[in-house]
């Protein structure tokens, strides 16, 4: 993997770990020569792993569409900084320019991210690793709503398992660069009808 992209919070939130944490993944990335790939703002966690990041030496790229300059404040000591004119565009350019994916804490925004390269894996768009760093069991109700969509037959059990999760950014990025993409499976609307 030579990039990541990140889908983080544009607040820092209210727990001191998640700036913690996410500072701690940008210098490990940077650490392991891998280039993190983000929305472009200054401000909350991303900016703190952006910072984080090319304070190790690292790259960092970001995507930030023009109508949100004046809100999110694009960071500007970035390795390279692509405006774009659309959400669609962001994330679509985010993706290209990706390897894997990891989400961090956020609010709607990041869920929208999170769920959109969720859904491109799970149609088979992409087959790229997927993660989500746990901080402070943040993401815990999220998974749980997860496996009830599957046990209530709209998610299959083996789409489930497309997003890694771990507590700590080391054993993330393990697992992300030890993950092997499930072999093809049919689609719902491709399985037998239930009786």
């Amino acid at each position: 993997m030579s990039r990541i992209c990140v889908f983080a919070g544009s607040n820092p939130g209210v727990r001191p770990e998640f700036v913690q944490a996410a500072r701690e993944l940008g210098q490990e990335l940077a650490g392991r020569g891998i280039g993190v790939v983000y929305g472009g703002g200054r401000i909350g966690l991303m900016g703190a792993i952006a910072d984080a990041a090319l304070e190790a030496g690292g790259e960092v790229i970001g995507v930030l569409p023009r109508g949100l300059f004046q809100r999110e404040v694009a960071h500007e000591h970035l390795t390279n900084l692509y405006t774009v004119n659309s959400m669609h565009e962001r994330k679509a350019l985010m993706a290209d320019l990706s390897d894997a994916f990891i989400a961090l804490p956020g609010g709607f925004g990041t869920f929208d991210e999170l769920f959109e390269i969720t859904t491109w894996a799970q149609i088979g768009i992409h087959t790229k690793p997927i993660g989500l760093l746990d901080v402070a069991q943040f993401f815990l109700p999220l998974l749980a709503l997860i496996e009830h969509a599957s046990k209530e037959g709209f998610i299959q059990p083996f789409h489930t398992r497309l997003l890694l999760h771990h507590q700590t950014p080391a054993a993330l990025l393990d697992a992300l660069a030890n993950y092997t993409s499930p072999p093809p499976q049919s689609k719902w609307t491709e399985l037998p009808p239930q009786r």
